[in-house]
């Protein structure tokens, strides 16, 4: 009798297993392949895939979609890339913001909304986020993937015991050979993270890109939060965008790109290609370690008391009261930055002008959100409908 019960008891035991660990998979595998669908502003002239500027990356995870704007008037290009941290939703959502609304009446606009989209299809392991988040908007929520700092293992295994940066041969964390901002400016014959950053630089080259903005979000426990990291190249545009925006809207630092700090996008960039690099840094406190629950909530509220705490102690190196950090806030942030950024920019390079309408800006994302701004999709014709 004692051998039959325990035969039970494990058979039990083996269906319950059985039973999570498929469902589990069901779960892995509708977040991996779930597409985020965007509507095509009027102003997107053409959609490329990233694999049209370096034919290796084609049928790859990711081959990503490139929305190129057009202007009517000639001028300089700007390109903005979101994605490359898909734990930093802020980035993807200002760059689907960019999308959506922009016109551009002189110039060129580029964007990227996922970059690194093999790192959106897996969370961090042990972090216990979400797979999901969700943004109100007029017609209902918009669904959107939460993802991991990293490129997925299963598009990229295994990692060295030390990653060895090219072509600078710095030696840097093992895991930052998937770290979509530690592998710039890509190498071709290298893991996927440098293959995608390569081709990205043979993009900004093919398309005589101006100005480079890579979005971000940022832990309050970091110290180079709330600003713009600045290629030297770019110096003059970042310190004027940062004094107009302090005068203006909101407060934004500005920081130089270390020279001796290789693999970073704000570096890299600027130093192999034409273009001026910068990266732009807002608070994100579902990064900070000393956070509670890593939840939904949190993700887009931007609060949290252990991080609050913190801040109360002066442990922080940046504010946070009770209002938090919520999502629009930051998107409002990204959003005015890069239209300060292609303003300044124009102000002093005049034969490239970069012009761009449409846009709403920071206090109006406030007071609206940031899905105020997003098309219901049953709305749009197919042909102007785009899937990340």
């Amino acid at each position: 009798m004692g051998n039959r019960n325990l035969l039970v008891v494990k058979i039990v035991a083996f269906t319950l297993m059985l039973v999570a660990i498929l469902w589990a998979g069901m779960e892995f595998y509708h977040h991996r392949n779930f597409a985020e669908t965007v509507v095509l502003g009027e102003g997107v002239t053409a959609v490329k895939k990233l694999s049209d500027y370096y034919p290796a990356m084609k049928d790859s995870i990711n081959d990503c979609n490139i929305y190129i704007f057009e202007g009517k008037e000639p001028g300089g290009t700007l390109m903005v890339i979101g994605g490359s941290h898909p734990e930093e939703p802020a980035a993807n959502l200002t760059a689907e913001l960019l999308v959506e609304t922009a016109k551009v009446e002189a110039g060129r606009l580029i964007v990227a909304i996922r970059a690194n989209r093999s790192a959106s299809t897996v969370t961090r392991p042990g972090d216990a986020y979400p797979q999901y988040y969700r943004i109100p908007t007029p017609w209902g929520e918009k669904q959107y993937r939460m993802g991991d700092r990293w490129t997925n293992p299963l598009d990229s295994w295994p990692d060295p015991e030390v990653y060895v940066h090219y072509p600078s041969r710095q030696m840097l964390a093992y895991m930052d050979v998937r770290n979509f901002n530690r592998t710039w400016p890509g190498y071709p014959g290298g893991t996927l993270t440098e293959r995608t950053n390569f081709a990205f630089m043979e993009l900004i080259r093919a398309e005589n890109v101006d100005v480079f903005v890579d979005l971000h979000e940022a832990e309050l426990e970091y110290p180079v939060i709330s600003t713009i990291v600045a290629h030297q190249k770019g110096t003059h545009v970042a310190a004027m965008t940062s004094m107009m925006l302090t005068a203006t809207e909101f407060r934004i630092g500005m920081e130089y790109s270390p020279e001796s700090l290789h693999g970073l996008s704000h570096r890299e960039v600027g130093d192999h290609s034409q273009a001026v690099s910068y990266l732009l840094e807002t608070p994100e406190p579902m990064l900070d370690r000393v956070r509670g629950v890593t939840d939904e909530h949190m993700l887009l509220s931007g609060k949290d008391p252990f991080v609050q705490m913190a801040g109360r102690y002066g442990l922080l190196y940046e504010k946070i009261d009770d209002d938090g950090w919520p999502i629009d806030v930051r998107v409002g942030r990204h959003a005015s930055t890069v239209l300060e950024l292609a303003q300044s920019w124009s102000d002093l390079n005049f034969g490239k002008v970069i012009k761009i309408s449409g846009v709403p800006r920071y206090p109006e994302i406030v007071e609206n959100g940031v899905g105020y701004y997003f098309v219901n999709p049953e709305t749009v014709p197919s042909h102007r409908l785009a899937y990340e």
